[in-house]
């Protein structure tokens, strides 16, 4: 992940997410990159199902 403290912004490059939330993220607010995480996994596992 990148975090950038001048444009407020976190951006996780495995799954080519940028939030604006940099000091939500930095008191513990992760569930925004978490639920996407989980998303991302799960289409990843689906898309091996189909292999």
């Amino acid at each position: 992940r990148t975090y950038n403290y001048p444009q407020g912004r976190v951006t996780d490059h495995r799954i080519n997410l940028t939030l604006h939330k940099l000091d939500f993220v930095m008191d513990g607010d992760l569930e925004e990159i978490t639920n996407a995480l989980i998303a991302e996994h799960q289409a990843e596992l689906l898309a091996a199902m189909g292999d």
